[in-house]
């Protein structure tokens, strides 16, 4: 059985105390070797949660929790050893001259021995496919060269959960998957929990389960397919669906009868194909 790796228990928070409450009594659990996507419209409180388990902010009410401990300001400089991050501008991440070096930023500060982090350096450029470029200035890459970077380096210090905050916003469509194939390669090697937190339904398909944020409120906890039923549901909460499962809702009202919710187009043609074969 898979231990809590992370827990919300009723946390409410707000910028001042004069503004709304951005997250209004939240309760979840994420686990060990677990892929979660937590998405929602923008302003509903899904990049406060990142802030929140990785101590940039506190909440005013309620207990966050990460591998048993509290997150307090007394055990912060521990938690953060377990949860790395990676922000939608990876240009703000940057510290080294060249990749090499801001990968090995992070092992640095926390008193890795050399030979250790030259091992290290090699292992998570090559997870993320940017062992060619060591020596390479961060500024003459591109935007998803620079993110496979940011996470290259988050991957050297060996956290137990990676957030993406937005990760992939910066990035076109064919920038966007090659990174989230990445991480889903890498999150399997490397027995990390990976959270991705994001707008768009098309980055949730291979998590293990997906939070709904509406209005600081979970809005709905359910695994891809099941949240992909609920289309029409989602549109009215300002969530953009995946033009698959649009196809898919169409075909079934002129009288095919898929057998399931189909997450990407294989799934689809897929399906398709076994209602030619049986006809």
């Amino acid at each position: 059985m898979r231990e809590k790796l992370i827990e919300f228990r009723n946390v409410s928070f707000r910028y001042r105390e004069e503004h709304p409450w951005v997250l209004k009594n939240c309760s979840f659990e994420i686990y060990e070797d677990e892929s979660i996507a937590i998405i929602g419209h923008n302003g509903s409180g899904k990049s406060t949660i990142a802030k929140l388990i990785n101590g940039l902010l506190f909440p005013q009410e309620g207990e966050i929790l990460i591998a048993g401990k509290p997150v307090t300001e007394e055990t912060i400089w521990d938690i953060r050893k377990d949860v790395g991050m990676v922000f939608q501008n990876p240009d703000n991440q940057f510290v080294g001259t060249t990749v090499q070096d801001d990968v090995a930023f992070g092992m640095e500060n926390r008193g890795i021995p050399r030979e250790e982090m030259i091992a290290r350096i090699e292992e998570s450029l090559t997870a993320v496919g940017m062992q060619d470029y060591h020596l390479t200035e961060p500024h003459r890459l591109s935007g998803g060269q620079k993110q496979r970077v940011a996470i290259a380096g988050v991957l050297a210090v060996s956290p137990k959960v990676l957030i993406l905050d937005e990760a992939t916003a910066m990035l076109d469509p064919k920038g966007r998957t090659e990174i989230m194939n990445t991480l889903n390669q890498v999150q399997e090697k490397n027995n990390l929990s990976l959270i991705t937190i994001t707008h768009d339904l098309h980055e949730v398909v291979q998590s293990d389960r997906v939070i709904v944020m509406n209005h600081g409120e979970i809005w709905d906890e359910a695994t891809p397919r099941e949240i992909f039923a609920k289309k029409h549901a989602l549109r009215e909460i300002g969530l953009d669906v995946p033009f698959v499962a649009i196809l898919a809702d169409e075909l079934q009202e002129k009288g095919l009868a898929l057998t399931k919710e189909p997450l990407n187009h294989e799934e689809l043609l897929e399906e398709l194909w076994t209602l030619h074969s049986t006809t």
